[in-house]
C-alpha cells in the first residue's frame, strides 16, 4: 500500500500539479489522491489546454467519486477518437473560431475553374461500356455506408437505413444496397471468371444508430451477405465548445459530463484508418472504396458507370455528381488553383460557389452555361477512391479531414455563442489535403438515375418552390418508379406517360409502379437483354420482377403484375395482362393511426387485383 502511494506521488510530482496546476484547479487538487495515472495525465492535458473551469463544482474525494470516473471516462474516449488526441482538437478550435470571429475567408487567394470530368449519357455506347468496365471492377471493390443518423427530419422516428425506399415491395434502403451488392458481386464474379469474392461492406453508425442497425441486419439474415462480409464502426461525438477560447462545454444535465455532438461523416475516413479495415482490404487484393450514404433509393443504378470511369480513367478520387442549375442549393466540385501554386478539386458549397466567382472575376457568378446547367457538377456525396493512394493519404493525416466551425454569435462582436458550438468534418473534404500530382475527377450522371434523397419531411417538402426538388419520402419513391420507366423505354418498351397527383401538398409525377430486383438487371445491357418484341406498360400498372432470368416477350400490361422466380428459373412473360391492379389511396401525413413510413409518403397501396407468377 505505501509503495503504490509512494508511487502516485512520484507521478504527481513529475506531473507538477502538486505545484503551479494545483493552484489553478484547486477542487481538484482535492481529488487527485483517488485518480489512476491515466486519469492524471487526461488531468493534466486538460489544465494544460485551459480547462480548469471543468473542475470549479468538484466536491471533495469520497463525494461524487463514481461520477468523476466516469468524467474521466468520458474524457479518455474523446482524446482517443480524435487523430492526435483531445489537446489538438482543442489547438484545431481556438484556431478556427480565430478565423471565423475575424472573417477569415476560407478560399481566400483561390480561383476557381471547371475541373475534367466525365459526363456520361445514359445507354449510348460510351455509358455501356463504362458499366461493363464499373461490373469487371466491383470484385475489386469495397462499399462504405455512412449511416449515422436517424429519420427524425423525415418525420420517422426509425434508423434511416430502415425506411422503405418504395411501398410496392417494401424493401428498407439497407436491404436494397446489400442486394445491390451481391449482385454486383455475382455479375463481376461472372464476368472475370473469378470464384469464391465477397464484396466487402463497412457501415459507419453513431450512437445513435448502431445497435438498431445491427439488429436490422441480425433480424434480416444480414440480407443475404454473410455476417463476416459486414462491419461496423461506430463515430464518437466531440466536445462543444463554450467561447472563442475553446473552453469545453459542460453538459447542462451533469457537471461531470462534457458536452458532445456529432462531429460529421468527415470522420469515416479517421474510423477506417485506425480500426485497420483499409490494410486488411488491402491484403485482400482490393483497388477501389466506395462511399455512400443512407438514403438515396437510386445510387446503386449510377455505381457500375462511375466505377467504369474510375477504373478507365485511374481516377485517385471520382465524385459521383449530376448536372445542377446555377444557384441550385446543392455544392459544386470545383478546381481551385491559389496565387502560391497550390491546387485542389472539392465540392464548394452553393451559397460559397456564387460569391467566390464575382470576387475572381467572374462578374455574372455561377450562371449556367449553353447546356442550360451550371459547368459546375452538383456534388452528392458519393465517392469513389483507389485504395493504395488513400491509404498512402491517411498514413499521413491520420484519417484527419480538414474542419471547419460554425458558432451562432450572439451580435455583432462575436464575443459569445447563442449555444455551444463544435468543430465539424465533411467526408468529401478528403481531397484537400491531397498534392497536385492525385488524380481528382468526377462523373455526371443524370439526375433522374442517380440521385433522389429522402431527408425532408412533409411539411419541410411542400414548402419547396415548385420547380425544385422536394427530397423526401414521396419524391424519392417516386423517383424510383420514374427511373425504372425511363430506363424500360431506353430498352425499346412503351411506356405510357405520368400523371400528375399531389401527396402530402408535393405535387409529382406518377409513373407505372415498376420495381426489380438488382439481380435481375443491374446495367443497361442487362435490361436490354431481359426484354423481347414489343412491350407496354400502362400508366397504372404495376409490374415487380424477382429473379435473374425473367424475360418479358410481347407482354401488354394494364394492370399488377408479381413475378416471383425461383434463382436461375427462366421465366418468360408473354401476351397481354389485365386486371383492376394496385390503386394509391391518399393519407393525411397527421393522421397517427397510420404508420410513420405510410403517412410521409402521403399514400398507400390497395392491392385490389393482381397476377402472379412464381
Amino acid at each position: 500500500m505505501a509503495a503504490e502511494l509512494g508511487s502516485t506521488t512520484e507521478k504527481l510530482s513529475q506531473l507538477g500539479i502538486n505545484g503551479e496546476w494545483a493552484a489553478s484547479a484547486p477542487n481538484l487538487q482535492k481529488n487527485l489522491g483517488t485518480l489512476s495515472p491515466d486519469q492524471i495525465e487526461l488531468a493534466k492535458m486538460l489544465l494544460d489546454m485551459g480547462q480548469t473551469h471543468l473542475f470549479e463544482h468538484w466536491p471533495e474525494a469520497g463525494n461524487d467519486d463514481k461520477e468523476k470516473k466516469g468524467f474521466f471516462d468520458q474524457v479518455a474516449r474523446l482524446n482517443a477518437s480524435y487523430p492526435n488526441g483531445l489537446s489538438v482538437y482543442i489547438q484545431n478550435a481556438r484556431r478556427l473560431l480565430a478565423d471565423s470571429k475575424a472573417g477569415k475567408n476560407p478560399f481566400d487567394g483561390f480561383t476557381p475553374s471547371v475541373p475534367s470530368g466525365e459526363i456520361l449519357t445514359y445507354g449510348d455506347d460510351n455509358f455501356v461500356n463504362f458499366e461493363e468496365a464499373g461490373v469487371r471492377e466491383a470484385c475489386k471493390a469495397a462499399f462504405v455506408l455512412v449511416a449515422g443518423g436517424l429519420g427524425e427530419r423525415l418525420g420517422y422516428n426509425g434508423i434511416k437505413l430502415a425506411l422503405p425506399s418504395e411501398s410496392t415491395t417494401g424493401t428498407c434502403f439497407l436491404q436494397q444496397y446489400i442486394e445491390s451488392i451481391l449482385a454486383l458481386q455475382e455479375a463481376s464474379c461472372k464476368l472475370t471468371g473469378q470464384s469464391q469474392t465477397e464484396i466487402p461492406l463497412a457501415i459507419m453508425t453513431s450512437d445513435d444508430t448502431h445497435s438498431r442497425t445491427l439488429e436490422l441486419l441480425e433480424s434480416n439474415g444480414y440480407f443475404g451477405m454473410k455476417p463476416s462480409q459486414v462491419k461496423l464502426i461506430k463515430q464518437e461525438k466531440v466536445a462543444c465548445l463554450d467561447d472563442n477560447d475553446a473552453r469545453l462545454a459542460v453538459d447542462p444535465k451533469s457537471k461531470y459530463r462534457i458536452q458532445t455532438k456529432p462531429h460529421g461523416h468527415g470522420d469515416v475516413h479517421a474510423l477506417l484508418y485506425s480500426c485497420g479495415l483499409l490494410n486488411e482490404w488491402h491484403d485482400a487484393g482490393l483497388k477501389w472504396v466506395l462511399f455512400f450514404q443512407d438514403t438515396n433509393g437510386l445510387l446503386f443504378k449510377a455505381i457500375p458507370a462511375a466505377l467504369g470511369v474510375s477504373s478507365t480513367k485511374q481516377y485517385h478520387v471520382n465524385s459521383l455528381s449530376v448536372l445542377r442549375k446555377a444557384k441550385e442549393a446543392i455544392g459544386g466540385i470545383t478546381r481551385l488553383t491559389h496565387a502560391d501554386g497550390r491546387t485542389m478539386v472539392i465540392n464548394v458549397e452553393y451559397n460559397q460557389l456564387d460569391p467566390l466567382l464575382r470576387a475572381t472575376g467572374y462578374g455574372d457568378g455561377d450562371v449556367n452555361c449553353e447546356t442550360g446547367y451550371s459547368p459546375f457538377p452538383g456534388n452528392i456525396n458519393q465517392l469513389i477512391l483507389e485504395l493504395d493512394p488513400y491509404i498512402k493519404e491517411l498514413t499521413k493525416t491520420g484519417g484527419a479531414i480538414e474542419e471547419f466551425v460554425n458558432p451562432k454569435y450572439k451580435d455583432s462582436s462575436k464575443t459569445s455563442f447563442k449555444s455551444s458550438t463544435r468543430l465539424e468534418c465533411m467526408m468529401q473534404d478528403y481531397p484537400k489535403t491531397l498534392p497536385p500530382s492525385a488524380r481528382v475527377g468526377f462523373t455526371v450522371i443524370d439526375t433522374w438515375l442517380a440521385y433522389a434523397p429522402v431527408k425532408n419531411n412533409p411539411e419541410d417538402a411542400a414548402k419547396v418552390p415548385k420547380g425544385n426538388p422536394y427530397h423526401s419520402a414521396t419524391s424519392g419513391e417516386m423517383a424510383i418508379y420514374r427511373a425504372n420507366s425511363l430506363i424500360l423505354r431506353k430498352a425499346g418498351v412503351q411506356i405510357d406517360k405520368p400523371v400528375l397527383q399531389v401527396f402530402n401538398g408535393q405535387e409529382v409525377e406518377v409513373w407505372p409502379h415498376i420495381v426489380w430486383k438488382p439481380k435481375w438487371a443491374l446495367t443497361f445491357a442487362d435490361v436490354k437483354n431481359k426484354i423481347r418484341g414489343s412491350c407496354s406498360i400502362s400508366q397504372r400498372s404495376t409490374m415487380v420482377l424477382k429473379g435473374s432470368n425473367v424475360f418479358l416477350e410481347d407482354l401488354s400490361l394494364d394492370g399488377a403484375l408479381i413475378v416471383n422466380s425461383v434463382e436461375d428459373t427462366e421465366v418468360k412473360v408473354r401476351g397481354p395482362v389485365q386486371n383492376k391492379g394496385w390503386i394509391l389511396e391518399q393519407v393525411d401525413y397527421k393522421d397517427a393511426s397510420v404508420p410513420e413510413e405510410i403517412r410521409i409518403r402521403g399514400f398507400k397501396i390497395n392491392k385490389v387485383e393482381q397476377q402472379e407468377l412464381n
